[in-house]
C-alpha cells in the first residue's frame, strides 16, 4: 500500500496518460480538481511541444507544470522555469546526419516553435499530433531559435532505423533516445523528464519518496527513476518495465486514471 505522502505526479502522454487513439479521458479534468483539493500537483511528462501539452490541458493550462519536449523545458503559466538546450552547432550536425538517413523526417525543436522542411503529407500529418506550433522553412540549417531537441521520424521503425547512426555518431556527447516506436530524440546530455522532476523536487521543496510517476518508453525511464512509486503501463515496452516499482493497467484502461483514483479514494476514507 501507497504511504500517504505523495505531493507530486507526472505522467508521459503517448501511450500513458492518452488511449490508443491518442485521446485524453475528459474525466481527467475531474482527477485534476481532486488532486488540487488535496495539494498534489500533476504534470504531464511529454516528447510533445509545449504549446501541444497547452492546447490538449487548456481548461487547467494556466496553473498547470508542464514538462515538454523529455525535459528540455519546464512551463508553468506561460512561464519557463527550466530549460536544458543543445548548442546549434550539434544540434546541426544531428540535423545534417538524419537527413543523410533514407526514409527519415526531421523535427527542429526550438523554444519558440518546432520547425520542419518536409513536404512529405503523411509526415506532416505525425508531427502535427505532436507539435501544434511548427514553422515549414526552406533550410533547417538556417533557423533562428534556442534548440532544445531535435525529433527524428522514421515510419518504419526508430530502434531500427535510426537510433544505431546517430547514437554511434552522437551518443557520447548527447543524450539519444527512442521515444516511441516511429519516433527518436537527440537532447542535451543531461537532459531527461527525470533530470527536470529533479529540479522541481528541489525548487518546490518535495522528494523522490513523495513523487509518483508513470510511463511506457525508453524517455521515460529517467522520470521512473527519479520516483518511488514508479509505474510502467502494462503496455509499456519490456525493456522498460524494470525499471519502475509497480505496474498499471493499460493506456486502453485508462490506468493512470485508475491508480491515481484508488490512491486519492483511500486517503478520502481516512
Amino acid at each position: 500500500m501507497l504511504d500517504k505522502t505523495i505531493k507530486f505526479i507526472a505522467a508521459d502522454m503517448d501511450g500513458t496518460l492518452l488511449d490508443e487513439n491518442g485521446q485524453l479521458d475528459p474525466g481527467f479534468f475531474r482527477l485534476y480538481e481532486r488532486l488540487k483539493q488535496k495539494n498534489i500537483l500533476f504534470s504531464p511528462a511529454s516528447g510533445r511541444q509545449y504549446f501541444s501539452l497547452k492546447s490538449t490541458f487548456s481548461p487547467v493550462a494556466n496553473d498547470m507544470i508542464f514538462i515538454a519536449d523529455n525535459g528540455t523545458l519546464v512551463m508553468q503559466g506561460g512561464r519557463e522555469i527550466y530549460s536544458s538546450t543543445i548548442d546549434t552547432q550539434s544540434a546541426l550536425e544531428v540535423v545534417k546526419l538524419a537527413k543523410d538517413i533514407d526514409g527519415t523526417h526531421v523535427v527542429l525543436c526550438g523554444k519558440k516553435s518546432a520547425y520542419v522542411d518536409t513536404q512529405c503529407t503523411s509526415a506532416l500529418e505525425e508531427i502535427k499530433k505532436y507539435y501544434h506550433e511548427c514553422l515549414q522553412v526552406g533550410d533547417l540549417l538556417h533557423v533562428d531559435d534556442e534548440f532544445i531537441k531535435v525529433a527524428i521520424l522514421h515510419f518504419d521503425g526508430s530502434e531500427d532505423r535510426i537510433y544505431p547512426s546517430i547514437n554511434e555518431a552522437f551518443g557520447q556527447s548527447l543524450k539519444v533516445v527512442v521515444s516511441s516506436k516511429i519516433w527518436l530524440d537527440v537532447m542535451n546530455a543531461s537532459a531527461s523528464k527525470g533530470d527536470a522532476i529533479r529540479h522541481l523536487q528541489t525548487m518546490l521543496g518535495f522528494t523522490a519518496d513523495e513523487t509518483m510517476t508513470f510511463g511506457d518508453y525508453f524517455n521515460d525511464v529517467e522520470m521512473l527513476q527519479a520516483s518511488r512509486y514508479s509505474y510502467a503501463m502494462a503496455n509499456a515496452h519490456e525493456g522498460v518495465k524494470q525499471y519502475a516499482r509497480y505496474q498499471a493497467p493499460s493506456n486502453k484502461e485508462n490506468g493512470v486514471i485508475q491508480v491515481i483514483e484508488q490512491y486519492l479514494d483511500t486517503l478520502d476514507k481516512d
